[in-house]
């Protein structure tokens, strides 16, 4: 019984993240436009999400793997557990380090280019 509640706590708090555009935050698809922008800033080291952006590009490869630390088929719906997770997981990271790059962006525009003299 607990660990369902948990399961539905987790689902209702990424319900509650993915409807946040409506309520005044960045929508859906404006995270999900941020995405190529997060990956370019980061890769040419202006953005510090380097670690966050490779625990998600690692979750997403385990998740379109073939190869699964449970198999599905011998341990029937606990094989598929583990992708649920991994799911739920990299979702909510997308939805708060897409939040984060908009926030970072915003803050970035309102910054004067240029460098400090001593």
């Amino acid at each position: 019984m607990a660990k369902t509640l948990k399961r539905s706590a987790a689902f209702t708090a990424l319900a509650r993240a993915l409807a946040a555009g409506s309520r005044g935050g960045p929508s859906l698809g404006i995270r999900l436009a941020a995405l190529p922008r997060m990956i370019r800033a980061t890769a040419r080291g202006v953005y510090d999400g380097g670690l966050r952006l490779a625990l998600m590009t690692a979750a997403t490869a385990y998740i379109v793997s073939p190869i699964d630390l449970l198999p599905e088929i011998p341990l029937a719906i606990f094989g598929l557990a583990d992708d649920a997770v991994m799911v739920t997981w990299l979702a909510g990271s997308v939805l708060a380090e897409t939040e984060r790059f908009l926030e970072w962006e915003a803050r970035r525009s309102q910054v004067i280019p240029g460098s400090v003299v001593p």
